[in-house]
């Protein structure tokens, strides 16, 4: 398997835009982007990767990059897990762990659920919890931007269109001198700081890359969020981890906590002093982690 772009069909026709890097002859490791996100090479998770012996491989979901955009008017997370298994299939990958941060974290959790045949760990990075979960209040403890994006969302699909066309689209348009700006209540001192020129670099060019085609990925992504899932995640069996910090903005730590009681058998890393950015700078531990309970 060569490193880089390629491009995988769906048995629908859809054409699905991959990444691989890491290590060429490691053990597959499938990487599920945060909203918006699009697939580009990151060198301190390219080098984690490479380091933990793991190979990458993570896509630009539908509508997003140069993935073909999925018209339908009740987009799950659900239909990205089968999307998910179509790259798997076409890259000739039977077994893998997972991971995925942010909006990422419920496609992880859907593979394990889905897929416990092939999947041996799964990881939920900052991942959001269900809408519907019994007893998680969603919205509570979101900075005024996502609270205002999400309330959006859930007045359907047009409403939520025109609110992204007005206040999403000059945040994925940003310069990196301006992106935290824009950014505004969603980045609490402690991610701030973890925003050094090579994070900020790589996330604005990730913004650019995922709104290639408009806003149609992150439509998508913020439907499936305020819909439900299409899989329960007590019916988990594979080994998963569940990441989240206290000073998260974006997902507030509830959500970490409703699925560390909710996954059956979770190992839960629930810390006091992570935000939503913080944790991807320790993508070596969290490999190290998923390396461990799939016994790889």
């Amino acid at each position: 398997m060569i490193d880089g772009y390629s491009t995988v069909r769906t048995p629908d026709g859809r054409s699905l835009e991959v990444l691989t890097g890491g290590d060429r002859d490691g053990f597959p490791l499938l990487f599920h982007g945060g909203s918006p996100s699009a697939a580009l090479t990151y060198e301190p998770i390219e080098r984690s990767t490479r380091e933990a012996g793991l190979r990458l491989i993570t896509y630009s979901r539908p509508g997003y990059g140069g993935s073909t955009a999925y018209p339908r008017d009740e987009p799950r997370f659900v239909d990205d897990v089968a999307d998910s298994a179509a790259i798997l299939d076409a890259l000739g990958v039977d077994r893998f762990v997972t991971a995925g941060w942010s909006g990422g974290g419920p496609r992880a959790l859907g593979c394990a659920a889905l897929l416990p045949d092939r999947c041996l760990a799964a990881a939920s990075i900052a991942g959001v919890g269900p809408h519907d979960g019994e007893g998680l209040d969603w919205k509570a403890g979101m900075a005024e931007e996502n609270l205002a994006e999400y309330t959006a969302a859930e007045a359907g699909r047009e409403a939520y269109a025109t609110y992204l066309e007005a206040e999403f689209t000059p945040v994925m348009q940003a310069s990196a001198d301006d992106i935290a700006e824009a950014m505004g209540g969603l980045l609490p001192p402690a991610d701030k700081a973890a925003m050094d020129r090579g994070f900020t670099e790589w996330l604005t060019e990730t913004f650019h890359r995922a709104g290639v085609q408009g806003t149609a990925g992150v439509l998508d992504d913020g439907q499936a969020a305020v819909r439900p899932w299409g899989f329960d995640v007590g019916s988990i069996t594979v080994p998963t981890l569940v990441y989240q910090g206290r000073q998260d903005a974006m997902v507030p730590f509830a959500h970490g906590e409703w699925l560390a009681a909710h996954v059956p058998g979770v190992e839960a890393h629930l810390t006091d002093e992570d935000g939503h950015l913080t944790l991807v700078t320790r993508f070596d531990e969290i490999l190290a982690d998923l390396k461990r309970l799939a016994g790889i």
